[in-house]
């Protein structure tokens, strides 16, 4: 169990690795309540340093940025789950360091992440380690040719995947094309949809969670968040469960991801975890009092957190590239929030901003 500690006095100064999107708005939501922050990020014009007060420019690993953040902040925490580990444990002996660096090393090898949930009684598709061509041939013919060959590490946003279907052809050099790195191979889950929860863990050990959200990606980036998702009670309240046992497992402190494949039975096989705020959860900026952002800043200040009931029904939809281009039509919607990231420069395939339609809850 994690220890309780008093909660940081305002004025206080939270450390934040990575400048992106959600550190901006992890930004946003210590300033509401009344924290400083402090950002370690090699990018100099980032969007989490345009609201921040304070931005360390250097690499996440340099150690004598990591020295200086440890000594301007009261606690770290980060934005991406790609943050070298050594790093942050680095870090956490000379400051507290939330989520914990275990969650990070967990979640950063999708092998040791399946083995970890495996271990905590959570279910998940079966997996196979690829370390060359004959080890993809020989687990593809075990999943019936069909399968997804995913890289153990640093994958994102569909990155670092390549799909088969029915597949009875040669494999040679796949193994060389994927990086000659080490490689899973799933295979193709029968799902009915694909949702997540966002949970929480405070210093003190208490759990709270959203509601599920439903979620559709394109070309392997989210594309919408539906709350509520189209699953029964039941399986909703198991997604939970599933959520609360992997805080839990790591002694976890601040908010993350948990994605799941849900099943036509109502069966849950979780995908993946993300030790961080989720892009599956800003409706809750939205759709709620207390929006993730302000959730995690919460836990790893010691503070109480909060409710997490939804005052409405809402649809997330993120903004790609040129879609941001919509924001003067959406600004015309009622019942719409949007929020933009500050990114100077819209390619194909980066996340501009989102938005949230909220509407009645159904009866």
């Amino acid at each position: 169990m994690t220890s309780a500690a008093g909660p940081l006095l305002p004025g206080s100064t939270i450390g934040i690795i990575g400048g992106g999107q959600l550190g901006r708005m992890l930004a946003m939501a210590a300033a509401r309540l009344g924290y400083r922050t402090a950002i370690l990020e090699p990018q100099a014009d980032c969007p989490a340093a345009q609201l921040a007060n304070r931005q360390i420019v250097a690499a996440y690993d340099d150690p004598a940025a990591l020295a200086e953040l440890a000594e301007v902040s009261a606690v770290v925490t980060y934005e991406f789950e790609n943050v070298p580990v050594a790093a942050a444990s680095r870090l956490a002996e000379r400051v507290p360091v939330f989520p914990p660096p275990k969650a990070l090393e967990v979640s950063q090898d999708r092998l040791t992440e399946k083995r970890f949930l495996n271990g905590v009684g959570i279910s998940t598709a079966d997996i196979l380690p690829v370390d060359n061509d004959a080890d993809l041939a020989s687990a593809l013919s075990d999943f019936g040719g069909s399968g997804v060959l995913k890289t153990c590490r640093m994958g994102y946003d569909g990155k670092g995947q390549r799909l088969f279907r029915n597949f009875d052809r040669d494999v040679d050099g796949t193994y060389a094309a994927m990086g000659g790195v080490p490689l899973i191979l799933e295979p193709l889950v029968p799902f009915e949809r694909e949702i997540s929860v966002i949970a929480g863990r405070g210093r003190d050990g208490s759990l709270a969670a959203y509601d599920p959200a439903e979620n559709v990606h394109r070309d392997g980036i989210l594309h919408s968040s539906t709350v509520p998702a189209a699953v029964s009670p039941a399986t909703a309240a198991l997604a939970c469960r599933n959520a609360f046992a992997i805080l839990e497992a790591l002694d976890y402190v601040g908010v993350i991801g948990v994605e799941f494949f849900a099943l036509a039975d109502g069966a849950l096989l979780v995908n993946e975890i993300a030790p961080r705020v989720h892009n599956s959860g800003h409706w809750t900026e939205a759709a709620c009092a207390v929006s993730q952002f302000e959730q995690h800043i919460r836990a790893i200040a010691g503070l109480p957190l909060g409710g997490t009931a939804r005052h409405s029904d809402c649809v997330m939809e993120n903004l790609i590239g040129q879609d941001v281009e919509r924001a003067p039509a959406l600004l015309a919607e009622q019942d719409l929030v949007l929020h933009l990231y500050g990114k100077a420069e819209a390619r194909p395939g980066r996340k501009m901003g989102h938005f949230t339609r909220l509407r009645p809850i159904a009866s």
